[in-house]
Formats: C-alpha cells, structure tokens, sequence
C-alpha cells in the first residue's frame, strides 16, 4: 500500500472526527481572530480598483499564514500560493470590493467610511453593501486552517483576492496580466458568495447556473431643445426616453420564449435642468441579463431596434437617433461543472451534516465575473452560497415584520459569525477533498 493511499484512507475512516475537530478549531478561531478581522473589514469598505488598504491588510494576513504573495496583480489584486507537495493545483477566490452605498443598517460597526469615487469624482460613502467582508476574513480563516493542516492534504493552494468584482472588471484584469502565466492555471476553481436569502451557515450549490450573464448598456437620445411653454417647437427627449422604457418591457414579454430568463432593468434617467426647458439630450442606464448566448443577441438587438425605431416614430432625422452602447463591462453566465458540484455536495454533506446542504435555485438574475478566470480556457469550477441571514428573521418577515434586505440595500447586513465560520470550513472540507488526488 502506497504511503498517499494510506493517508487518503486514514481521511476518509476519521472523517467524522475530522469534521469535529475543524468545526471546533473554526468556532475558537472565529472567537479569537476571525470576528475581529471582520468587524475591521466592515467598517472599512474601499470601492472597486482602489482597494489599496484592503489589499494590503489581506497581503500581510496571507504572509503571516505562511503563504508565498504577489500583490498588484491586475491591479490591486493578490495571489497567495502555498507548494506542499505533489498534486493538483488548486484556486479559491475572494472578492474585496465595496459599494458607494450610506450604510443604513443600524449596526455598532456600521461603515462610515468615504472614498472618491473613481468613476464621478465624487465623495460618496462607502458599504460593504454585498457582503464581500464575509468572503475576504472567510478567505484569511481558510489560510490559517490549510497552513496547520498541511499533514492532511498534498499539492498547491492559490488563494485569489480579487478587486473589482462589483463593476465585473477585476477577473478579466487579473487574467490580463497574465496570472496562469505567472502562477500556474489551477485544475479547479472555487468560490462562495454569502446570501441574504439564505438561512445563516447553510451550503447552498447548484449544478448548473448559480448566475446569470450581464450587460451593461447606455442609451444616448438626442432631441431638439425647446421652450417648456412650446412644446411643439423642439423634439423632446424625455418624452422619447420615456416611451423607449416602456417599450423595452415587451422584450422580455413577448420576445424571449416563456422557459427562457432574461431581465432588462432601467436603472437611470437623466435628461433636463429646469421645469421649463425641454432638453436636448436624455440619458439611459440599462443591466440586461440572460442565461444563454442566444437570449443575450435577442435581447441586445431588441433594444438597439427599439430605441432607433423609437426614434423615427419621433421624427428624428437619421443622423440623431438614439445610440446604444453596450459597455465592456459584461460577463458570461455562471455555470457550475456538475461533476464536480455534486463530489463537493458528498463531502460538505460528511463533514457537515446532510441539512447543511441544499440546492435552492435563486430567484434573481445576480452576475459574475468569476467566468472570466473559468471559462477560457476551461477549468472545472464550483460556485456556491453561504446562508447569511438567521432563521428568525425570515420567521419575522413571514408574520408582517421587517422583510430581510437585499444586496445592495443601504439597510443589508449579515450575521457574520455563522456566515464566516461555514464559510472557512466550506471552503477548507472543499480544499482538502480535491487536494487528496
């Protein structure tokens, strides 16, 4: 008997004494670190691309675990490995960035942070609004446990702080300088994200499409500006504008095929800077979401169509119709390796029991730009959930109370403690599973 299939048979006959001493080592970790940690990395959110605090406290986190560090990668990203041994190469990914959100959530810790934001210049408040606190201190507890375990599992662990995640650029930045170049292209890729909709410290996975993809697009509408008091005299904008939202409605409706998903949501509209002038220019801001290639191009050309069209209905020459932009700021679906997700639902299910375990398709449209690290070339990958919100709350929505907050909501909080401690052991159970080959 070889000395790797003895090891690997003495983690599978101790399983249940392994998942009790890991369940114990993170609830004294958690008391005596991890909740620290957390409560420092909410109340100091930093927005996408300048995340430069963060990273540079999740980089001294690392190397004090052992872990060989690169920052700056793609930016303000970080690459944390540790060799130990033979086997496969392993990356688990955590997203650092904050929202230009007031937090409003009544917390002792709430963020009251500010930044400038790197888009309008403006000096806007900041939230970690998404729950990206949860996965960067889960990502520190995991270091520190596979440090001291290294006895149990063979191969190398990459560990990904990633920027940027909530304008899906920093996977793609990542990816751009070169990161399997440099560090090697892992055999399998993780990552979690914490939920809101989900009862605290449950793993919820799927194994096909935990997101969807996403588009970002802007609509330009020209018009002739006027006096407010002679209407007829200019080609008003926002009555266009308004018209073309209206009309965008009917794509999803009547143009996508009933089983097929797709969103498209006007989250902006400017146009105007006084009662009584019409403008000369409007200004949409649109997220159009889908689950395949297909429904993407019906929905992307629907909405060029329908904003020109638009246009012509208005009376608008060919040299002012609307313009439609769509931005670089998109990602592809999601999409779980099924084999994989259903290896990892065995082993999350041994260690942490058959109820912490479900597949509770969600109900949203929710993007990442994890893809852009598992996509191309293709690496076999699980996304799943951690349960962030505690069962008596739902129990107090359900009886007229205080319905649970969103993602992104000023009012959005987690209940860190259970929320990071199944997000270490998740990841850790995960980790030592695939690190066994």
């Amino acid at each position: 008997m070889t000395n790797r299939l003895a090891c690997f048979i003495a983690v599978v006959l101790t399983a249940p004494a392994l998942a009790t001493d890991l369940d114990d080592t993170i609830r004294e970790e958690y008391d005596h670190y991890l909740a620290d940690l957390f409560d420092h990395f909410h109340r100091n959110p930093e927005l996408s691309t300048i995340e430069f605090k963060t990273a540079k406290r999740m980089s001294k986190e690392l190397r004090a675990a052992g872990f060989d560090v690169t920052e700056n990668v793609g930016g303000t990203g970080v690459v944390a490995l540790l060799e130990n041994g033979p086997g496969p190469l392993v990356m688990m990914r955590a997203d650092m960035d904050g929202l230009p959100v007031e937090e409003k959530s009544g917390l002792e810790n709430a963020s009251r942070a500010t930044q400038t934001d790197p888009i309008t210049g403006n000096t806007v408040f900041t939230m970690h609004a998404c729950g990206h606190d949860v996965h960067i201190t889960s990502l520190v507890g995991t270091a520190r446990q596979m440090a001291a375990r290294k006895d149990a599992w063979s191969g190398t662990l990459m560990l990904i702080v990633q920027p940027a995640e909530e304008r899906v650029l920093g996977a793609r930045a990542m990816k751009d300088d070169d990161l399997w170049g440099r560090f090697g292209k892992p055999d399998y890729a993780l990552a979690f994200h914490v939920s809101s909709s989900d009862v605290a410290g449950i793993i919820n996975v799927s194994e096909g499409m935990p997101y969807a993809g996403a588009d970002t697009v802007d609509i330009i509408i020209h018009g002739v500006g006027a006096h407010g008091a002679s209407p007829h005299r200019g080609k008003d904008p926002i009555v266009l504008g308004s018209q073309i939202v209206l009309a965008l409605q009917t794509l999803v409706a009547r143009e996508l095929s009933p089983r097929d998903a797709g969103v498209v949501t006007v989250g902006s509209f400017h146009s105007g800077t006084k009662h009584n002038i019409i403008s000369d220019e409007a200004h949409l801001q649109l997220t159009v979401r889908n689950t395949s290639e297909e429904t993407r191009n019906i929905l992307l050309n629907g909405i060029k169509r329908i904003a020109e069209n638009m246009g012509r209905v208005a009376g608008l020459p060919e040299d002012k119709l609307p313009e439609v932009i769509v931005s670089d700021e998109s990602v592809p679906p999601t999409r779980n390796n099924a084999e994989l997700a259903r290896r990892l639902k065995v082993a999350w299910a041994d260690a942490m029991g058959d109820d912490a375990v479900v597949d509770i398709p969600t109900k949203g449209m929710g993007a990442e730009d994890f893809p852009f690290f598992t996509d191309d070339p293709d690496i076999p990958s699980v996304y799943w959930a951690i349960g962030g919100t505690p069962q008596k709350d739902f129990d107090t929505e359900m009886a007229g109370g205080p319905p649970v907050p969103s993602h992104h909501s000023p009012l959005f909080k987690i209940s860190p403690e259970p929320a990071v401690r199944a997000g270490v052991e998740s990841t850790v159970v995960a980790l030592l599973a695939l690190l066994q080959e």
